[in-house]
C-alpha cells in the first residue's frame, strides 16, 4: 500500500498541481501498489483521483462508530462520495473525524500498514492544526520510505 497525508489547507490551484505531481510519482513507481487514504476533501480526493488515473486500486478509510460509518464533517461529505466511487474497497476505522488527535492517530495506523508514504508537505513544523511534519517523522522512524511532494508554485491558504 502507498498512503498519502499532507496539509489540509492547500489552495485550489495547489491541489491541481499536487494531483498532477502525485499521478507522475505513481506512474514512476513500478510496484503496482494500492493507494490508501483517509476520507476527506482536498488532498485525499486529489490522491484518490491520481491513484485511479494511474490505473491503481484505491482503498478509502472511513471513520466508524462501532460497526457503522460515523457522520462526516460537512466539508468532507461531497469528497467522500467521489472517493467511494473511485475506491476499489473501503475500510472502517474507529476514530472521530472532528478530532485532530483522533485523525492523527488514524493516519499513524494507516501509515503502519503501508510500504510507502507520499507526503504533501512544505517542510513546516507541526502545530495545533497541522501534523504533517509529525506524520513524516513517524513514517521515517518506522523505516517506511517517504516521498515529499511539494511542486513548484504550491501554496497553502492564508489563515485570517
Amino acid at each position: 500500500m502507498i498512503a498519502a497525508v499532507g496539509h489540509t489547507d492547500l489552495t485550489p490551484d495547489t491541489l491541481r498541481l499536487v494531483e498532477s505531481e502525485l499521478r507522475a510519482r505513481l506512474d514512476h513507481l513500478a510496484d503496482g501498489a494500492t493507494g490508501l487514504v483517509r476520507v476527506g476533501a482536498g488532498l485525499p480526493l486529489a490522491f484518490g483521483r491520481a491513484v485511479r488515473e494511474a490505473g491503481r486500486d484505491l482503498v478509502v478509510l472511513l471513520p466508524a462508530q462501532g460497526s457503522v460509518p460515523a457522520a462526516l464533517p460537512r466539508r468532507d461529505r461531497v469528497a467522500a462520495g467521489e472517493l467511494l466511487l473511485l475506491a476499489e474497497r473501503m475500510r472502517l476505522m474507529p476514530y472521530d473525524p472532528e478530532g485532530r488527535d483522533a485523525c492523527v492517530g488514524a493516519d499513524e495506523r494507516m501509515i503502519t500498514t503501508s510500504r510507502r508514504l507520499l507526503a504533501v508537505w512544505d517542510g513546516s513544523p507541526s502545530n495545533g492544526r497541522d501534523a504533517t511534519a509529525h506524520l513524516v517523522a513517524y513514517a521515517r522512524g518506522r523505516g517506511i520510505p517517504v516521498d515529499v511532494v511539494w511542486p513548484p508554485g504550491a501554496r497553502r491558504a492564508e489563515r485570517i
